[in-house]
């Protein structure tokens, strides 16, 4: 980590395929080299768009979405009735990594030579508390992997650093708390939520303690998650005395959910996501 003092922060809200919507307002930043910003803090589907974003590849998430996340090769019903995963992350990596490699040396060059930080949100499973993880270009697309791993629809458990880890949107969905904490007083969040969005408890909260039994820290995570997720809402609503706060944040009508498959939705998602980008670039000049 550099020991530039933090003064603006980035942070991308996960979300699935709603994360369409961020990789279109990122795609916006990007193409008009719009980057003020010294930290950036990822989560899940976030963090995926951040790295492609940081490493300068504006259409990669579009690309994998439309052509790699739409297949039943990575979501299928069926598999996971018949135990296998809903959503096949490792499926989905190595296809990522093989069609639309990442220039993962480029982006540590960069972001080193500019004395800023990308930070990747996991979740302990061992803990059921935040982990944020600062990657290399070595370790980014396992942590970014791991912060993508949606606990019971994806099987497998990860790990880092030898411990167990899951979705960083359990633990924290909007990090723009810890954006703070490490010192930004001008942060711009990205939601894949509209801004009125309330988080509610899920109807199937009742039976975490029995899904996740060898997992008791996690499920208490899961439960807690409206609580956190409506803490980083209210301090986008009313930050700290000297924070700024800026939001982008999907309109209502757009429809699209974390295992939206049809293109044409998802490329709505993306064209909108520019567009609030390119509003966003001209208001903040």
């Amino acid at each position: 980590m550099n020991n530039k003092p933090v003064k603006s922060a980035l942070v991308v809200e996960g979300g699935g395929m709603r994360g369409m919507f961020t990789a279109g307002v990122l795609h916006a930043f990007g193409s008009a080299g719009f980057d003020p910003f010294d930290l950036y803090i990822g989560v899940s589907a976030g963090a995926c768009n951040l790295a492609s974003h940081l490493a300068g590849q504006h259409d990669r998430n579009y690309d994998i979405n439309v052509n790699l996340s739409t297949t039943r090769d990575f979501i299928n019903g069926w598999r996971f009735l018949r135990g296998g995963h809903f959503m096949d992350i490792d499926w989905l990596w190595d296809a990522s990594m093989k069609e639309y490699p990442i220039d993962t040396a480029g982006m540590f060059a960069r972001l080193e030579q500019q004395g800023k930080t990308f930070i990747v949100v996991a979740t302990s499973i061992e803990s059921g508390k935040p982990m944020y993880l600062i990657p290399d270009k070595d370790t980014v697309a396992d942590y970014i992997k791991v912060s993508s791993s949606v606990p019971f629809f994806y099987r497998t458990i990860l790990t880092v650093n030898a411990e167990r880890a899951t979705d960083g949107g359990v633990a924290d969905s909007i990090p723009v708390i810890e954006a703070f904490k490490r010192g930004a007083t001008d942060i711009t969040v990205l939601r894949t939520r509209p801004r009125d969005y309330v988080k509610k408890q899920s109807s199937g909260a009742l039976f975490y303690p029995l899904i996740f039994r060898k997992q008791g820290m996690l499920a208490i995570a899961l439960k807690n998650r409206p609580v956190t997720y409506m803490q980083a809402v209210e301090f986008i609503k009313n930050p700290p005395d000297g924070t700024r706060v800026h939001e982008i944040a999907p309109p209502k009508t757009l429809r699209i959910s974390r295992a939206t498959t049809d293109k044409d939705a998802l490329k709505a998602a993306y064209r909108t996501g520019i567009e609030q980008g390119e509003k966003f670039i001209e208001a903040y000049h």
